[in-house]
């Protein structure tokens, strides 16, 4: 041990317990005016840095890509529009035409009217669909319960991610993941 200059001993520095303190293993001994110390064990460290490394590797599994998430949220909508304008055109009698335009889609028909015609995003873009008329992708909602199997691919521009939005015909359109070469 070493002597201060008041002649006092001085609590050792190491990883070692110092002897003032309860024995709870091995603490960086701090001093203080008064003689009392106080410090942190190394499982107390050990604990506080796991707890810090779970939680930041929760975060960063709980964000998600924008863009990936901006697809998929345009696909879903988009899904969910085929299907009002198909019950629009099942109650009316009247088929509903959904197509691409210069700045989005449009849907055309009977009450064709009430539905959006326009990407929420920016970006968002048609790749391919399985009825192209004029240079456009069309697809035919109704007004018969079953129709064609139909499908469109949707893409952001300059991503490679893109959706699969489809029917068989007799079951409602649906988002699904696909890979683009």
């Amino acid at each position: 041990m070493r002597k201060s200059a008041v002649g006092s001993k001085l609590p050792p520095r190491s990883l070692t317990a110092c002897g003032r303190c309860p024995p709870r293993g091995p603490h960086f001994a701090l001093g203080r005016p008064g003689g009392e110390t106080s410090g942190f064990t190394l499982l107390e460290l050990l604990v506080v840095v796991a707890i810090i490394a779970m939680v930041s590797a929760g975060v960063s599994f709980a964000m998600r890509d924008s863009s990936q998430t901006q697809l998929q949220r345009e696909g879903q909508r988009l899904a969910a529009l085929l299907e009002a304008g198909r019950a629009q055109s099942r109650a009316t009698g009247v088929p509903i035409v959904w197509h691409t335009t210069r700045d989005g889609f449009a849907f055309d028909g009977a009450t064709a009217q009430s539905l959006p015609e326009h990407w929420l995003g920016a970006g968002v873009q048609v790749i391919s669909a399985s009825s192209v008329i004029g240079g456009q992708a069309t697809l035919t909602l109704g007004p018969e319960p079953i129709i064609a199997p139909q499908d469109v691919v949707l893409g952001l521009a300059g991503q490679p991610q893109s959706l699969r939005i489809a029917t068989d015909g007799l079951r409602p359109f649906s988002v699904q993941p696909e890979n683009t070469p």
